[in-house]
């Protein structure tokens, strides 16, 4: 196989732009859309459906009649996990029109797209299916004459929101489990990000999943997002996103059914290298990916390195060396690109008004500049501010880019407080050559995933979620299929 042009496919792509209700693909309502502009370049992109309340209604509406006749929450576990498994299929063959979407949505790199967001959205549905008809039920040991039953069942019609960085993992991470369980659902992709989510509908239209199941409801936050929050027909909603907004959706809850309200909100995850870490060469490479990839536009990304001082000068200039040669700008939709575009003109600013801070506020080592100027996209280089006061806004500030700060410290103590003085608590790295101080120091970090001698390896097999202003719940692994259900004590007396 030859090269591929994806300019060329970009051009021609076609991509959806209608709301996915009840198994069909159809304008909202009243008409409305709203225009999506390229992080790449800056041009626009079309114009996409911008559902309304009336558009939530009518997914929601469609989601409780699937739910109630049984036409998927009734179905033998085996008949689900089939369609399951054809929705991944379905998913597979469509991989590249996927991963095209999500470049152009948010300007990651092509060569991303295909090896990462793609395949894991894939293993992600693939994975849950294989999940149904594995999963028991328990009794209880009850009195002679009764037995007590303990079974799970399916909440019913369950909302999710998702956000731009990773749209189709993130959806999947919601839609495998929750389909699984026996829900049904309707997904409010970000604006920003909205062709991936209707690529997933093309795909459940595809694989023949029963009408209703999966619902696509596009457009604004404060319209269509609030009006899925609000909705008194929804047993759940899985949020995924900033604290703020995240905060909105259990007020919209308390306001309206009291539904339960999952929220992963980010995070300001510290790379804790302690005195005995060791091979710095590996450190530095490792830290560079956690904070770089995707442009930092990474809920977990490593974007506090707080280092011994005896180790941070080395560090940083092997850091600023290593950076310097593998994230390089450039254009997304060059498979040789491995540094991409921030994703929209808004964060564009935000990045760069946290960079004008720091400036103010800490030594500049390496980047600090938009660049790239000339195409017209939103390209910012890799940053490096040493020196940096912890208590400092880009210290404990989600920036949401590719902005590292660096903070010393002198003892072990030192350390670990310094990386739990944060609101977040997603994740936490710690380096150590010392087999006792990494058993230590990681039972100390107040995080919901700690790596040891590691940065960002994952895997749906394990729970993903995060302490403090971060969120409650969590996506992945079997514990989010208990997430989407309820159980039910059932007490049968033969005397």
């Amino acid at each position: 196989m030859g090269v591929v042009n994806w300019h060329e496919r970009a051009a021609r792509a076609d991509l959806p732009n209608q709301l996915f209700i009840d198994g069909k693909f159809a304008d909202a309502a009243d008409g409305g859309t709203f225009e999506k502009f390229s992080p790449i370049d800056g041009h626009p992109q079309g114009v996409v459906a911008s559902g309304q309340a009336a558009d939530i209604d009518a997914a929601v509406a469609a989601a409780r009649r699937a739910f109630e006749d049984g036409r998927w929450s009734g179905l033998d576990p085996a008949v689900r996990k089939a369609h399951l498994l054809r929705f991944a299929e379905e998913i597979e063959l469509a991989a590249e029109r996927l991963a095209l979407a999500e470049t152009l949505n948010v300007g990651k790199p092509i060569a991303n797209t295909l090896a990462v967001d793609a395949p894991g959205t894939v293993h992600t549905i693939r994975w849950y299916a294989e999940t149904i008809d594995k999963t028991y039920d328990q009794i209880a040991p009850a009195p002679a004459k009764r037995l007590a039953l303990i079974t799970r069942e399916p909440l019913g019609v369950v909302g999710a929101v998702v956000p731009w960085n990773y749209p189709s993992m993130i959806a999947a991470w919601k839609i495998g489990p929750a389909l699984a369980a026996g829900n049904t659902f309707v997904l409010k992709p970000a604006e920003q990000s909205p062709h991936s989510a209707l690529v997933l509908a093309e795909a459940a239209q595809r694989a023949g999943l029963p009408d209703g199941v999966l619902n696509v409801v596009t457009g604004l936050g404060e319209t269509a997002g609030q009006a899925l929050g609000r909705h008194p027909d929804v047993d759940k909603i899985a949020f995924t996103g900033s604290t703020r907004v995240g905060r909105l959706f259990q007020q919209y809850a308390a306001e309206s059914n009291g539904k339960p309200v999952a929220i992963e909100a980010g995070g300001k995850s510290p790379q804790l290298v302690l005195e005995s870490a060791g091979d710095l060469q590996r450190i530095a490479e490792a830290v560079a990916w956690g904070i770089y990839y995707n442009v930092g536009q990474t809920c977990n990304a490593g974007s506090r390195l707080i280092v011994h001082e005896s180790l941070a000068d080395e560090l940083v200039t092997r850091i600023t060396k290593f950076a310097a040669k593998t994230f390089v700008p450039g254009d997304p939709l060059d498979e040789n690109t491995q540094f991409g575009a921030i994703a929209d003109a808004n964060q564009l600013a935000t990045v760069v008004g946290y960079i004008e801070q720091g400036r103010r506020t800490a030594r500049l080592v390496t980047g600090g500049n938009r660049v790239r100027t000339e195409s017209g996209g939103y390209y910012v280089q890799p940053t490096i501010f040493a020196d940096v006061d912890n208590d400092s806004a880009i210290a404990q500030e989600e920036i949401f880019g590719p902005v590292l700060t660096v903070t010393t410290f002198d003892t072990e103590e030192q350390g670990v407080a310094l990386a739990n003085d944060t609101r977040y608590g997603l994740a936490a790295a710690v380096w150590t050559a010392d087999l006792a101080a990494a058993h230590r120091v990681s039972r100390q970090l107040r995080a919901g995933t700690v790596w040891v001698n590691t940065f960002d390896e994952s895997s749906v097999i394990t729970p993903f979620g995060g302490f403090k202003d971060t969120g409650l719940g969590r996506d992945k692994s079997l514990h989010a299929i208990d997430a989407y259900t309820a159980l039910k004590t059932t007490w049968l007396n033969w005397e």
